[in-house]
């Protein structure tokens, strides 16, 4: 039985700071009162009665600007009342119109997952209430667990659906509510994967005309799952790794929840167990070790790296909180131990899988911002090559993926077991590379420079910007499409794609590319501009390729100050 935790809301006040006490209209003060009438948690209504007390209308205003945009990731947003954040009543509604959905497309089963943020504990058993009081087959993991194994879970009950709670790598005031499809649905192989559209519409469309809080029917009865699933998922994957060594790695899961199985895992394989940096080992909701719980972060795997000094590691592993992410840290002849780009690791893992492929004539395929050196790498050994949409939920579609990566550090190396990114299986398969290499009396630093040398270095950069709206992003994209853009930083534009119009068979996004000539090759630079899907950013990707590091190095320079004065006119 899931127990009640509820998070703490008082701590995200200063998210939304209280400013001088405005009028509430009429009309705002009916939708407020109506919400409260329906709300079940008693800390979200508590606070709206304040707010409503105070006449605060800015706080109110914008915790009722909407109702929290449901799409392809699903929900994602900060704690607090109303229907513009995540609590209780907004994922009820949320379920309930998730049962609709899964009426009208024959899915009656569900495996519910969740990880150890304020709130997940209670959005879980508001879930499976409501899907159990629907009739539907209710399966419930039984405690905070990666993503990853969620994923793995779908598949292995064959539920028709999979619900995970988790805002992944978001900031502490966020959750969120990621929604998996088993099967085919709607001629799509989803197989475990994440949604995409058509399924986000449909969705939605049904929160939208879900009922009244009070008339949705919501029952006990769920089933929560022994270790049986988790224990299947650890021997899987540790079976990835066939050649264990004892190696020194330490491993860091940024407060989340990754520690346990990846641990099990390790273990399973015959790995030495990983060195952990204690002080992030465990779940903390509070993420007290860093501003941003998200190893791509600065500053977010220092003491990992302080430690990796400290005890002489042969390798340094990050997860993000959900797991279903992982990061690499080296210790480079030239630099000393320093973060691997989410595109080095691409690179390794895809020459690593691709020269073993072994006759397999698997795909490898990444996401249109991720580098092109992987379409390099799978021509050079002769295997099928795709590029999709950004975003892991398109990977997950590729039949035959043999390895799939995007350059956020998500990275797929058995898709047959977990249809979707996991950073438990891509830490496994880094140590077995990692092992593999020290055989041959060679480290990850000498790969990565034969790779540099057959393919040519791929220099590549991003750029966030947070934004305070969504207009905002709108608006620098606006600004691109709207103006013949001749040249960025000297160099000439050769090349410009508008995203939202199909370009070479991709579907349509919200985004730009350019390619520069720089008179050395065809697309040696290349821009890529797009909103972030799950926080309020304008995200640019930028990618530059030259004989020499040093060279591809000033050109990023060149071109990032550039692509920020864009970003920020």
């Amino acid at each position: 039985m899931i127990t009640s935790r509820h998070f703490e809301l008082g701590r995200y006040k200063s998210k939304f700071p209280y400013m001088s006490a405005t009028n509430v209209s009429a009309e705002l003060r009916a939708e407020v009162t109506q919400w409260i009438e329906e709300d079940p948690d008693p800390q979200t209504r508590s606070q709206l009665i304040e707010w409503l007390d105070q006449d605060n209308g800015d706080e109110l205003r914008a915790c009722f600007a909407g109702f929290l945009e449901f799409g392809t990731a699903g929900l994602r947003g900060a704690l607090g009342p109303g229907p513009s954040r995540m609590n209780r009543a907004v994922v009820s509604k949320t379920a309930a119109g998730l049962v609709a959905y899964m009426r009208a497309k024959g899915l009656n089963s569900i495996v519910i997952g969740r990880d150890a943020r304020y709130g997940s504990e209670d959005f879980t058993r508001d879930t499976a209430e409501i899907m159990c009081g629907a009739g539907f087959t209710v399966f419930v993991l039984p405690r905070p667990l990666p993503t990853p194994v969620l994923a793995y879970a779908v598949k292995k009950l064959q539920c028709g659906v999979g619900v995970m709670v988790t805002a992944s790598h978001n900031p502490p005031q966020d959750n969120g509510y990621k929604v998996y499809l088993g099967g085919t649905v709607d001629g799509i192989a989803y197989n475990g994967s994440q949604i995409i559209s058509p399924a986000d519409v449909e969705i939605s469309q049904a929160i939208a005309h879900s009922p009244s809080l009070h008339s949705i029917p919501r029952q006990q009865g769920w089933k929560v799952l022994d270790e049986a699933v988790i224990e299947s998922y650890i021997d899987m994957t540790a079976r990835l790794a066939p050649r264990p060594q004892s190696l020194k790695v330490v491993y860091t899961a940024m407060h989340g929840v990754g520690t346990e199985v990846l641990l099990k895992v390790f273990a399973k394989a015959g790995f030495s167990a990983p060195i952990l940096v204690s002080e992030q080992a465990e779940p903390d909701p509070d993420f007290p070790t860093v501003a941003f719980p998200n190893p791509e972060e600065p500053g977010a795997i220092d003491m990992s790296l302080a430690l990796a000094r400290e005890v002489d590691a042969d390798f340094v592993i990050a997860n993000d909180p959900d797991a279903d992410r992982c990061a690499g840290a080296i210790n480079d002849p030239k630099m000393g131990w320093r973060m691997l780009r989410g595109d080095e690791v691409g690179a390794l893992l895809g020459e690593y899988l691709a020269r073993s492929a072994q006759g397999k004539r698997g795909f490898l395929a990444n996401s249109i911002v991720s580098s092109s050196i992987l379409r390099k790498i799978a021509d050079h050994y002769q295997l099928p090559f795709t590029e999709t949409l950004t975003g892991f939920k398109y990977l997950s579609k590729v039949s035959n993926l043999l390895f799939g990566y995007e350059e956020a550090l998500g990275y797929s190396v058995d898709a047959t077991s977990v249809n979707d990114k996991d950073g438990i299986s891509a830490a496994l398969m880094l140590a077995q590379l990692v092992a593999d290499l020290r055989i041959q009396g060679r480290t990850v630093s000498d790969l990565l420079e034969e790779i540099w040398q057959r393919y040519g270095f791929h220099a590549t950069r991003q750029i966030s910007v947070r934004t305070s709206n969504v207009a905002q992003i709108d608006a620098i994209l606006a600004k691109f499409r709207g103006t013949k853009v001749a040249e960025i930083a000297g160099y000439p534009v050769s090349q410009f794609d508008d995203l939202e119009h199909p370009t070479g068979g991709l579907p349509p996004t919200n985004g730009v590319r350019f390619f520069l000539d720089d008179g050395s090759r065809s697309g040696a630079i290349r821009i890529i501009v797009r909103p972030s899907g799950t926080e309020p950013k304008i995200k640019c990707y930028l990618e530059v390729i030259a004989t020499e590091e040093s060279h591809a190095s000033k050109t990023l320079d060149i071109i990032e100050e550039a692509m920020r004065k864009f970003l920020v006119a």
